[in-house]
């Protein structure tokens, strides 16, 4: 069987070299040292460009539960990051160079893979694909995947508001009601009075942003749909009171009034576990959302699954194109794996180039295919791609609040992630077991 894996980011080298194990004949496209992306610099496969942090090892985080599964489903990159690791405390840290040299080598001297040096402007025709060019895919391949899925289903900015858990969020100062009572109490509404708004709208305006990339700051002046809050917030003191933080057709019951201000979170998922702060795509740095955002009634002790982030990052509306094996509902034979399935962060990338590489294969001798238990944290992040109750779809990490709570309610939450953590491997390791 021959397949064509396009990009040797960290999604493609673990699709290549996951087909390539099991007996694949990948040609793997990768248009460096040719063509650069405009953040790319190393000529390398799996070239980290932001952070050479893996983030969290220990398995009783989101971040260290998913690297485990990877590594029980045979990750080169975790074999690279392992072989690799620098010192950084709880932190899973690599010497970048090294890091993509190992892969590299590891890549080019497989014999089931040729490596082409090429820029790919047309999807393969003939064969299975797996499309994992990343979040800086080049305009000539992104027109060809925008004809294929459609162009509406294709976007270009990751303009994204924070995402906090419920359980995390202060319900003695909030209230759930829809505005004008329409829907059925579907927001979480926290009030704020003249006072709050002032001190939240003084700081907010007076926080510190993150710099964007040249050729971000160029693309974001002609993109309307992405103006962060808090440049809405300088346009004058009531300016988000007239937009996202609207108060009209919303009485706090507590008082009987209309409040000065409000703050809407909407639910992110079926289950109500996560909810995401309405109008609030934001560049502010990770540490001044918390510290703002914070500020708002009923969010001082939120726990951020995810904050808010503006920058440019081409992915699907998966929802409407994938399923949960990544694979393209409307041509069986096209995957997609990485950043721009939506999922977010570096070794999420790599892990949807497994799960892609793994259920192509199988699809291609008639197996069924590697559904991974909801409970895992990789089995979570591919319902969370292929959910399709999600309305507005943007990407996600991997976090514990895509999995399904405990049967008992812990409160401490490293005794309650540890659980987890534990249940996830074990579910793990009973399906591969059923499998063999």
């Amino acid at each position: 069987m021959k397949v064509t894996v396009i990009g040797a980011g960290l999604a493609g080298v673990e699709a290549a070299w996951a087909l390539a194990q099991r007996g694949a004949q990948v040609d793997l496209y990768e248009m460096k040292p040719v063509q650069y992306s405009p953040a790319h610099k190393y000529t390398g496969y799996a070239e980290l460009i932001c952070s050479n942090s893996l983030k969290a090892k220990r398995v009783g985080s989101a971040a260290g539960l998913m690297k485990e599964e990877m590594r029980r489903l045979g990750s080169l990159c975790m074999e690279a990051a392992l072989e690799t690791e620098v010192p950084a405390g709880g932190a899973l840290a690599v010497d970048r160079e090294k890091f993509s040299d190992y892969i590299t080598e590891k890549i080019e001297n497989h014999p089931n893979i040729t490596v082409i040096h090429e820029r790919v402007d047309k999807i393969p025709e003939e064969g299975y694909v797996i499309i994992a060019s990343g979040p800086l895919t080049e305009e000539h391949l992104a027109a060809e995947i925008g004809k294929l899925c459609g162009e509406k289903y294709l976007s270009f900015f990751d303009a994204a508001a924070p995402i906090v858990t419920f359980d995390s969020i202060d319900k003695e100062k909030v209230f759930f009601a829809a505005r004008y009572g329409r829907g059925d109490d579907d927001y979480i509404n926290c009030p704020m009075n003249k006072e709050e708004y002032e001190a939240f709208h003084e700081a907010l305006v007076n926080a510190e942003a993150v710099e964007l990339h040249t050729f971000e700051k160029q693309e974001f002046k002609v993109y309307e749909g992405c103006m962060p809050v808090e440049v809405m917030a300088k346009r004058g003191a009531d300016t988000l009171r007239f937009g996202p933080l609207k108060p009209v057709g919303l009485t706090d019951p507590r008082t009987g009034h209309r409040p000065w201000a409000v703050v809407q979170l909407r639910s992110e998922n079926n289950q109500g576990t996560l909810y995401n702060l309405v109008g609030f795509q934001t560049n502010l740095k990770f540490p001044e959302q918390k510290r703002v955002f914070g500020m708002i009634p009923g969010l001082a002790n939120a726990e951020f699954i995810r904050y808010g982030v503006m920058h440019r990052n081409t992915f699907l509306n998966s929802p409407k194109l994938l399923d949960n094996t990544f694979c393209l509902k409307q041509d069986r034979r096209i995957y997609f794996a990485g950043q721009m399935t939506g999922v977010e962060g570096y070794m999420e990338s790599a892990a949807s180039g497994i799960l892609a590489a793994q259920n192509l294969w199988l699809a291609a001798k008639g197996e069924e295919p590697l559904v991974l238990p909801a409970d895992t944290m990789l089995g979570a992040l591919a319902r969370y791609i292929s959910d399709e109750s999600i309305s507005d779809f943007q990407p996600m990490g991997a976090n514990m609040g895509i999995l399904p709570p405990l049967d008992t309610r812990i409160r401490d939450k490293a005794q309650r992630y540890e659980l987890i953590a534990n249940r996830a491997l074990e579910s793990l390791q009973a399906y591969l077991d059923s499998r063999k």
